[in-house]
């Protein structure tokens, strides 16, 4: 039984299981940009005060490992507070706010660090303020942070197997199972790998592509 074989004699396992790794993931990435933006620009805004929250959940975040804090969520918060919730929706919590934190951390320092010149040229031109923030600091903003949010978000696909530890059937999980019946290990796990590298080899190359672009220092041209 070779790579192919595996694929479509259980293609609907691992067809179930990707698509539960792409709805935990859909819901990560989506809330984990939108809440980590809208906190990043309001941390930048109120440094004193949301700035410092926002780096303390950043620094813990990235100080303790996720798989710790998607334990501590899933075992004895649960049996503190006397409750029993879904493994997916646990899964989906914590690293929606993993995610979140790391985001807003980004874009709070893209917004402090922000040249002020472009916004001194803005104002000279005669914009409005809120015509300089559209047109001038939301696409440098857009260039900057676009190719560090992608990697994010392919850091936050891979962690995503960490669910397969508290039951979530995703699709690290089912080819668990698929080799605890078969024991094709070598065949199983090559073809969990060329699904990751099908997703994130263009994401990656991408945002390395954007990062070369938008980023590198002008002074050198």
């Amino acid at each position: 039984m070779n790579v192919f074989d595996v694929l479509v004699t259980y293609h609907l396992a691992f067809l179930q299981g990707l698509k539960v790794t792409l709805a935990l993931c859909a819901i990560i990435w989506f809330f984990g940009i939108s809440l980590g933006a809208g906190l990043g620009i309001v941390a930048a805004y109120y440094p004193k005060s949301w700035g410092r929250v926002t780096q303390g959940f950043s620094f813990m975040f990235s100080a303790i490992p996720t798989l710790v804090v998607l334990f501590w969520l899933h075992y004895p918060a649960q049996a503190m507070v006397e409750v029993v919730i879904n493994p997916f929706y646990t899964a989906a919590l914590t690293f929606t706010l993993v995610n979140s934190f790391a985001v807003g951390e980004m874009v709070r320092q893209a917004v402090v660090d922000f040249p002020q010149q472009y916004i001194i040229a803005g104002r000279v031109c005669g914009l409005r303020k809120r015509d300089i923030i559209r047109t001038i600091q939301l696409p440098i903003l857009f260039r900057q942070l676009l190719p560090g949010l992608m990697v994010q978000q392919v850091n936050m696909l891979h962690v995503s197997l960490f669910a397969s530890l508290i039951s979530v059937e995703e699709v690290f999980r089912v080819a668990q199972r698929i080799n605890s019946m078969v024991y094709r290990p070598v065949e199983i796990y090559t073809a969990l790998a060329f699904f990751f590298l099908l997703v994130c080899l263009p994401i990656t190359l991408g945002a390395h592509h954007l990062k070369h672009r938008y980023t590198r220092d002008s002074s050198e041209k």
